[in-house]
């Protein structure tokens, strides 16, 4: 599977504030872009945290790149990796016509899955040997890619970035960079989770643009 992560955070490398209010870091221009994107893969994921902060609907702005780039084919399914099953019923990521794929641990609930499943999610069990309790991301992926699934991207928060970085899992990164400072040192970054100290991913830059008042940093993961 190809794992696209595209990102977009202020100068600082905030994603959010630490209020985990979502904040309008990108303009039109890179809305478009992000679009395009949402338009050549088969899949956009989220973490559950990002769900429960800005409660996305992952369905592009536009659906006229999709037709023109690839034809009748159907709109990209969304994923949340949720591994307690905090996704809300009433999300906007349950609504509306692509699949929704929620990758949960095992130790998610009977009771819990069912009430998922009748909101429109369809659950996926993906928790690891040794901790029932945690996704398994690797374990995911592939769980997705028997559905079908061979271009994901990627789109927040930091804890399910950091994960996929994590478990060499990432083959691109674009980030956008926008022209503000957030601050905070609680403020959720791209990569938050337990953090790097040794083995850091390397990165091969591809290419650099200004996009709105921003920059737009394309990145390879060999």
């Amino acid at each position: 599977m190809h794992v696209h992560v595209n990102a977009a955070t202020s100068v600082d490398g905030k994603l959010s504030t630490h209020r985990r209010e979502q904040v309008a870091i990108s303009g039109d221009e890179d809305f478009a872009r992000v679009d395009r994107l949402r338009a050549e893969v088969d899949a956009v994921a989220v973490g559950v945290g990002t769900v429960l902060a800005d409660d996305p609907s992952l369905v592009r702005h536009d659906e006229s790149h999709r037709e023109a780039e690839r034809g009748d084919l159907p709109p990209p399914a969304r994923v949340v990796v949720d591994s307690r099953g905090r996704t809300p019923l009433d999300a906007s990521i349950l609504d509306g016509g692509p699949t929704t794929y929620l990758l949960a641990a095992d130790a998610l609930s009977t009771e819990r899955e069912r009430a998922l499943s009748g909101a429109g999610a369809t659950v996926l069990r993906t928790g690891g040997a040794s901790d029932s309790d945690r996704v398994d991301i690797e374990a995911g992926l592939s769980a997705l890619a028997d559905h079908g699934v061979e271009r994901l991207l990627v789109e927040g928060g930091g804890e399910l970035i950091f994960s996929l970085f994590d478990a060499g899992l990432v083959d691109r990164l674009t980030l956008y960079v926008g022209s503000m400072v957030v601050g905070g040192r609680d403020a959720p970054t791209l990569a938050d989770g337990a953090g790097f100290v040794e083995g850091f991913p390397a990165l091969s830059l591809a290419g650099v643009e200004q996009v709105d008042d921003g920059v737009l940093l394309r990145y390879d993961v060999p």
